[in-house]
């Protein structure tokens, strides 16, 4: 640091002051401190600065080891704004998120000396697991039990699932039937809840919910049963996966999507866009929501006082062309019987019998 501070023509402290982000350093300044770092090919040691300051500069997080979007996204979006904020990221993953695998890795992270821990808590065995957890450990949870006092940050995934449901109301369809994910994840309680909340205050029936995982394979086999059902005309699925095996499904038994049934997802996968048909589907801010998490888990490190203790991050809806109005049911008219003319009525044909000889025309 000294050698930078001599290349900026800067003191100690400046360096100190732009390397922390500090907001009271001319932008001048700044550039030339970051130009003799770059030139000197400067990084901070950050065993050492741990010694000073008394905390790593490493954040350790605990996720549940899956390779679904939602999950592995929010991981991604968390290690690349940790780094923005000069942290680094220690990952703790866990096959089941229950008391004694979060339990093992939050000790391991403590042991490293790790600044804070978030950890994304999808299911309710997390929320059980953390109550029990050390009360004086910079703590953040995400997408975690949204009724247990707790640090949390969260997609609001009731409004994301009305914001759907709606989106097929508006479209002209009478209902929506919902292909659920599985019941002991918060995600998709909340986008259940959701869904119920727009039929309901559209005074639209509600049809019986068909659970599923959050697997293609669950919803091609949800969405078997629902072609065979003609009065389904729109289907909200729980994330983008179910909609691809619903869609496959309906292709299958001949049902157009969206001609006869419109299909709306959950989490905008990148393949989303480039199904067929391309896929209307719900987008959460992932980048969002771990900017919020590591401004909690700061505010928690800094011991800043009146930090708040909830974050919810609104989703965004991304309409393709997998949504279209109902299709008209067209009733075949009744036959009318037919008016009887003047004179005697004719006799019908029967099998048989014998036919009156054909007329003679002469030549």
């Amino acid at each position: 640091m000294t050698d930078v501070a001599r290349l900026a023509g800067v003191s100690h402290q400046t360096v100190s002051r732009v390397l922390n982000g500090h907001p009271n350093v001319r932008e001048q300044t700044r550039l030339r401190v970051q130009a003799a770092i770059a030139e000197l090919g400067y990084r901070p040691n950050r065993a050492a600065r741990a010694l000073v300051t008394g905390r790593s500069q490493v954040i350790g997080v605990v996720a549940q080891n899956t390779t679904l979007y939602g999950p592995a996204s929010l991981l991604a979006a968390l290690e690349q704004t940790a780094a923005e904020s000069g942290f680094a990221v220690s990952v703790g993953s866990v096959r089941d998120l229950d008391h004694r695998s979060i339990s093992a890795v939050v000790e391991r992270h403590l042991a490293h000396r790790v600044a804070g821990i978030v950890v994304i808590a999808p299911v309710e065995s997390a929320g059980e697991a953390l109550e029990r957890l050390p009360k004086d450990v910079p703590l953040v949870t995400v997408d975690g039990d949204p009724h247990r006092p707790m640090p949390l940050v969260t997609v609001d995934q009731a409004a994301g699932a009305r914001a759907a449901t709606q989106h097929l109301l508006d479209a002209g369809h009478r209902t929506v039937w919902h292909v659920s994910g599985p019941s002991d994840w918060f995600d998709s309680a909340g986008r259940i809840e959701g869904w119920r909340e727009a039929l309901t205050s559209a005074g639209a029936e509600i049809p019986p919910l068909v659970p599923a995982d959050w697997s293609a394979a669950a919803g091609y086999r949800c969405g078997q049963m629902l072609a065979r059902m003609p009065d389904v005309t729109a289907v909200f699925t729980a994330n983008d996966h179910l909609a691809l095996g619903v869609l496959r499904a309906l292709h299958e038994h001949g049902r157009r999507v969206p001609d006869d049934i419109s299909v709306v997802g959950f989490d905008d996968v990148p393949e989303a866009a480039y199904f067929i048909p391309p896929l209307t589907t719900v987008r959460p801010d992932f980048g969002a929501v771990a900017r919020a998490s590591l401004e909690m888990l700061l505010t928690q490190i800094e011991s800043v006082s009146g930090g708040a203790l909830r974050r919810t991050i609104a989703p965004t809806l991304v309409a393709r062309r997998s949504v279209a109005p109902p299709p008209r049911r067209l009733t075949p008219p009744h036959p009318t019987p037919p008016t009887p003319a003047d004179g005697p009525t004719p006799v019908p044909w029967k099998p048989n019998s014998v036919l009156p000889p054909a007329p003679t025309w002469p030549l």
